[in-house]
Parts: structure tokens; C-alpha cells; sequence
């Protein structure tokens, strides 16, 4: 599915408008957000209902993002890129590589979970602006407003059978809306998305549960806040929440909490030494991430990310 998913971005991108320019302008330093670890543009654990990209209106832009991730006992490194037009359409695509070490655990049930297992996701991602402009309206109440989809595909090697035992699918499909608010006079910049979900820790333990009920989507929330120091240089926070289908698998089986999952959480900074680059770093709190194979430590770690935009 992934791959006729990427064979359409690719046509798109080289089917772009003839009379559309590649960005030269620019848009305001900081406002095309940062590649997310989904790829699309926006926080580092949201997307925002911001445009990646440095393109404005009448323009195509490029980005390309790389990020690393480590918790206690795990690590996600992530590659993007994302294309967009007139500063309303975006296509992205990431490559996810989850350190699963720790699940080599659940040989202890039965399981042959091979030593070193890496989870590997690819996610394509739509973003459509469908309403307002966050630096035009930055003086009214009315925010940016875009809706979006990420298809996603998981590669579990080892760990599929891991999968089949709760009932997660490999594929699944994120359906999200995001408002971003520029508050331009103040430095700041509110987002909230609501996203249409059924993805086990962003969709890298699969999609949905056996257990009654867990197959279907839920409506999840997201929310963020950036303040700009100055022209270059912007914190914030993020808080992400995400449904919590496996825990009743894992109870079930006599496992307890083995398998809960918590709101995502990061305190970020952002600096921006260019106008077509940006440094991040963020400290990150995933809350527990597989209890049962990580005596329940919660998982919190540096984030770095580097993003650069055209």
C-alpha cells in the first residue's frame, strides 16, 4: 500500500505547477513549525495546521528533517521530507526506526523476539489549509485551520507474532484537524489538533487491540504552545494523548498494566541560526512504553532534530 502511496507524492512533486516558483521569499522565521516525528509540519510529537516548508502563496517549497530520540530503554530515529504549494497543500513522507531491544523480554512467554529487534514504519501524510492564514489573521481572533491524514505501515520483524497475539494490524490510517493561533504581537503560538486514531504508540505497536471495542478509531487530542524569545529563537511545550487499546489485551492475559499506554509530553526549544534552517531540542516524556518488559519505567529523553527548509 506504502509503496503506490509514495509512487503518487512523487508524482505530485514532479507534477507541480509550472508557473509556481520555488520559494524565495520566505515566510516569517519559525512559521512553517518543524518536521514532526510523523513528517508533517509542526512540534515535534503534533502536526500543527501550519505549512512546513519556507513557501508562501504562488510557491513550492521542500524540507527535509532528521531527529534522534532516546529514553531509558529505548530509541527512535526518524528521516522526513515534505513537500508543499502555495502554502496550502503538504505531502510528507518519514521513516521511523524504533529500538525495540527491550521487547526480547517476552521470550519468557513463548515468544521468539529476535535479539536487537528494530520496528520500522514509513507514514505518508496530506495536509490541506482550509481555512485562515496565521499571519494575515494574527490581528483577528480567526486561527489557521487544516485538515490532514498519515498512512501508516509498520514493519515489526521478530515482533509480529508479538502483534497477532493482541491484534494489532500493521497498516492504519491517522485522521486529524489542527487550529494554530499566532498571537504575532505577543510571540505566541497556540495549536490544538484533534486526531482520529486507533495507532498504538503512534502506530509503531501496530493498530488497535483484540480486546472489545480497542479496533475502533478514537478521538484524541493534542495541544501546543510556543513562545518566541526572539526572531530566531522559540519554546514551548506539547502534550499528546493516545488511546490506550492494548492494557485490556494485557489484563486479559493476566498481565496487568504490561502494556498501558500514557499521553506524550515535551518541553522544546527552537533556533533557527537561518532562515532555511532550525535546531531543535526537546526534553521528552513518552510515560511508559511496555511496562511489563521495562520494570514500568517511565520513558523520558533528549529529542534533537535538525530541519532544513527551501
Amino acid at each position: 500500500m506504502l509503496t503506490s502511496f509514495r509512487l503518487l507524492a512523487l508524482s505530485c512533486v514532479l507534477a507541480a505547477p509550472s508557473f509556481s516558483a520555488w520559494s524565495d521569499t520566505g515566510k516569517l522565521r519559525l512559521t512553517g513549525g518543524i518536521s514532526s516525528v510523523d513528517g508533517a509540519g509542526g512540534g515535534g510529537v503534533s502536526p500543527w495546521a501550519l505549512i512546513g516548508t519556507q513557501a508562501t502563496e504562488g510557491e513550492q517549497g521542500l524540507s527535509l528533517s532528521a531527529s534522534r530520540l532516546r529514553t531509558q530503554d529505548y530509541g527512535l530515529d526518524t528521516v522526513a521530507a515534505a513537500w508543499s504549494w502555495n502554502d496550502r497543500l503538504e505531502l510528507s513522507l518519514a521513516r521511523q526506526d524504533f529500538d525495540a531491544s527491550p521487547a526480547v523480554a517476552l521470550n519468557g512467554l513463548g515468544f521468539a523476539v529476535s535479539p536487537g529487534q528494530h520496528i520500522r514504519m514509513d507514514v505518508l501524510g496530506v495536509k490541506w489549509r482550509v481555512a485562515g492564514e496565521a499571519v494575515l489573521d494574527s490581528d483577528s481572533l480567526m486561527p489557521q485551520v487544516a485538515v490532514g491524514a498519515q498512512f501508516k505501515h509498520t514493519d515489526a520483524g521478530s515482533l509480529r507474532p508479538v502483534l497477532d497475539f493482541v491484534g494489532a494490524k500493521t497498516q492504519g490510517v491517522d485522521v486529524y484537524v489542527a487550529a494554530s493561533k499566532l498571537l504575532l504581537e505577543r510571540g505566541l503560538l497556540l495549536n490544538a489538533t484533534l486526531r482520529y486514531t486507533n495507532a498504538n504508540q503512534g502506530g509503531l505497536l501496530g493498530f488497535g487491540a483484540a480486546a472489545p471495542g480497542r479496533q475502533a478509531r478514537s478521538l484524541q487530542p493534542e495541544l501546543s504552545l510556543a513562545y518566541l524569545l526572539r526572531k530566531d529563537l522559540a519554546v514551548g511545550a506539547e502534550i499528546r494523548w493516545n488511546p490506550n487499546n492494548l492494557e485490556a489485551v494485557g489484563r486479559a492475559a493476566g498481565l496487568g498494566n504490561a502494556l498501558r499506554q500514557d499521553a506524550w509530553r515535551d518541553l522544546f526549544v527552537v533556533w533557527s541560526p537561518t532562515r532555511q534552517w532550525t535546531l531543535t531540542a526537546a526534553y521528552v516524556d513518552l510515560g511508559r512504553v511496555v511496562p511489563g518488559v521495562t520494570q514500568n519505567r517511565r520513558q523520558s529523553g533528549l529529542f534533537v532534530a535538525s530541519t532544513w527548509s527551501f
